[in-house]
């Protein structure tokens, strides 16, 4: 397991799956151990995944300041690993909450970054996010569900500050609650930072007047990627977010959630690849 040191002196820790042309993947969560993403339902045949350990999750350290682990923080980081591992300029991935990190990234070095592919990305760093009510018009799709009558109050109070997070709601997450889905689930529950995810999304760490100004600097493509079924972002917000961007295109993946590498391995492998390679 290869590993580097930051800027402030914390050793943190990244994966490598695959074999061809190198693919930098942050993790969301926020503050997940990359572990969850696995190969990206195939893609790391395809490319050799870079799968980033954001600091005090996975194989990566905790810093010194807990303050560290705000998103606007971590843009360090990730230069950091470019310039470790070599590379003039590099292909980024990013997942959920990842996006706003790749974002302020593309931001702040816009010639690092050749291609930018922001998965199911949450797009804050641009001063958007998603409502309770766009995450509550997607669960309703799932209405026909055998789980919805269950899952879908629970939802509904824990968006709207009613409630807590349940276990039992995490089918809206997946485009098929199937023997897949929950295995992952299963596989992955121990895998989060919940101090630093709080700490992900603390004031301060978007500016998006500023990086909104910051990107249009920016010459590589950017694929914004949205599942179908998602609420968070929905394909509508992903449209948004898109527009933030001087080349970018949309794509939204039939009857995929917020994990379409899981919902259609190989409809989300083509369809990534096939931006990838230009």
């Amino acid at each position: 397991m290869p590993t580097f040191t930051a800027s402030d002196g914390t050793r943190l820790a990244y994966h490598v799956r695959g074999e061809g042309e190198p693919l930098l993947v942050l993790p969301g969560g926020p503050m997940r151990a990359s572990a969850y993403l696995g190969d990206l339902g195939g893609l790391a045949a395809r490319r050799r995944l870079i799968l980033l350990d954001l600091r005090g999750t996975g194989d990566s350290a905790p810093p010194a300041d807990p303050a560290s682990y705000r998103c606007d923080r971590l843009v360090d980081d990730v230069e950091v690993l470019r310039a470790d591992i070599g590379l003039d300029h590099m292909d980024v991935l990013a997942h959920s909450a990842g996006g706003s990190l790749a974002i302020l990234y593309a931001a702040a070095h816009p010639h690092r970054v050749r291609r930018l592919a922001l998965i199911t990305g949450n797009p804050s760093a641009l001063g958007l996010r998603a409502t309770p009510e766009e995450r509550l018009a997607a669960a309703r799709l799932r209405a026909a569900e055998p789980w919805y009558e269950e899952a879908f109050p629970l939802l509904e109070a824990w968006l709207t500050g009613a409630g807590d997070f349940d276990e039992a709601f995490l089918p809206f997450f997946h485009g098929r609650w199937d023997a897949v889905a929950q295995a992952h689930v299963a596989a992955t529950e121990e895998q989060s930072n919940f101090e630093a995810g709080d700490r992900y999304f603390a004031d301060g760490a978007f500016t998006p007047d500023a990086t909104r100004a910051a990107l249009r600097t920016l010459t590589a493509p950017v694929l914004v990627y949205a599942g179908e079924l998602d609420g968070g972002p929905s394909p509508e917000l992903a449209r948004r977010a898109a527009e933030a961007f001087p080349n970018a295109e949309v794509t939204v993946q039939p009857g995929a959630a917020h994990y379409p590498w899981l919902d259609d391995p190989e409809w989300f492998v083509r369809r990534t690849v096939e931006f990838l390679d230009g």
